[in-house]
């Protein structure tokens, strides 16, 4: 039997990409012996530390120790090139397009350029960036499908928890009527902090120096995050063609103490709540603090624990929980997508 090469391009290797490549490399034995392939590493892109193109294979656990020594890849080494990520997804000889660039909520750009340019050539993508879900899912996926090749975003709302894959391959012929969740951890780890009585701006640094809270904040704060996760869900499992301008959007950002004590004398907690569902034969979506009562599923979600809620015709409501997830999660999110793309005969046949 003869072994195939399988070709992957990487744009962007932050946290996300440095783990997926960890693992990659902890996994090539069992990719092996169960498809006869080997996955092959040929392009990585970064914004800031480099980025390397080799045709034939880059050495993963080389790359990720400069990494680690120098903050950046090796200028020295004979794989250092200075090439665009769009020039990698547009000219490099590569199988599969992983694009794991950092979101630019209000556009999804460039990475639905970096997709699109994939799908064109008729090589495989997988989005880890929920930026091309949010804003130009249903034109991606109908491109893929033009061009016959797949289209996999797993890991673009909640990690590596299966919510596509779960509707996809195990609720087939349910027809998703609504879905609700709290989708943003930073959200939860303020309200919660808020609660204890400390002040918003002591809550925002300390979430900081704790890796919770990004540096500029108001994406999550104001419920953007939540509003471009809530975009990707209603697309892909209502068909909503919406953009996270589309969403109600109301965050966190003037609930108060007071606020969250009367709520706790009524016997309920504040989430923010990303929610989708259908109103006049239109899908319609909001993400806005609600009460919740406190012995209820979703009162129940703290810190960076997140949950989704999917409701059907057939199978009624199912919930996924992943609970405190690390950037390891993450990165499985990405492999499964892999994975299943070299599950699909096309590819490894």
């Amino acid at each position: 039997m003869i072994t195939k090469n399988i070709k992957i391009a990487i744009l962007g290797f932050g946290n996300a990409g440095k783990a997926f490549a960890k693992l990659l490399t902890e996994k090539q034995e069992e990719i092996f012996n169960k498809f006869n392939l080997n996955v092959d590493v040929v392009a990585i892109s970064t914004r800031s530390k480099g980025c390397l193109v080799n045709e034939n294979r880059i050495d993963l656990i080389s790359a990720l120790n400069d990494l680690e020594k120098l903050n950046h890849f090796d200028e020295s080494k004979s794989d250092y090139k200075e090439i665009s990520s769009m020039e990698i997804a547009e000219n490099i000889d590569y199988d599969i397009l992983f694009e794991l660039t950092p979101l630019q909520i209000f556009s999804g750009q460039p990475a639905i350029d970096h997709i699109k340019a994939a799908l064109t050539r008729k090589k495989h993508a997988v989005s880890a960036n929920k930026g091309p879900i949010a804003w130009a899912f249903e034109s991606l996926r109908d491109l893929a499908a033009e061009n016959e090749v797949l289209f996999y975003y797993e890991t673009t709302v909640m990690d590596g928890t299966p919510v596509f894959n779960l509707v996809d391959e195990t609720l087939k012929f349910c027809k998703v009527t609504e879905v609700k969740g709290i989708l943003n951890s930073t959200t939860n780890f303020v309200l919660e902090e808020i609660a204890k009585g400390k002040s918003y701006d002591e809550v925002i640094n300390e979430g900081k120096k704790r890796g919770f809270v990004e540096e500029d904040p108001s994406m999550d704060i104001e419920g953007w995050d939540a509003a471009a996760k809530t975009a990707a869900l209603l697309n892909v499992l209502m068909g909503a063609n919406i953009t996270p301008y589309d969403v109600d959007r109301k965050g966190i950002e003037d609930i108060t103490y007071e606020q969250i004590k009367e709520a706790e004398d009524r016997g309920n907690v504040i989430k923010l709540i990303g929610y989708g569902g259908m109103e006049n034969g239109k899908v319609i979506a909001r993400v806005r603090p609600e009460e919740v009562d406190k012995n209820s599923l979703l009162a129940s979600i703290t810190g960076t624990t997140s949950i989704v809620s999917i409701t059907t015709d057939l199978m009624g409501t199912v919930s996924i929980v992943e609970h405190e997830p690390e950037i390891e999660q993450t990165a499985y999110g990405v492999f499964s997508d892999l994975i299943r793309v070299l599950s699909n005969n096309s590819l490894t046949n």
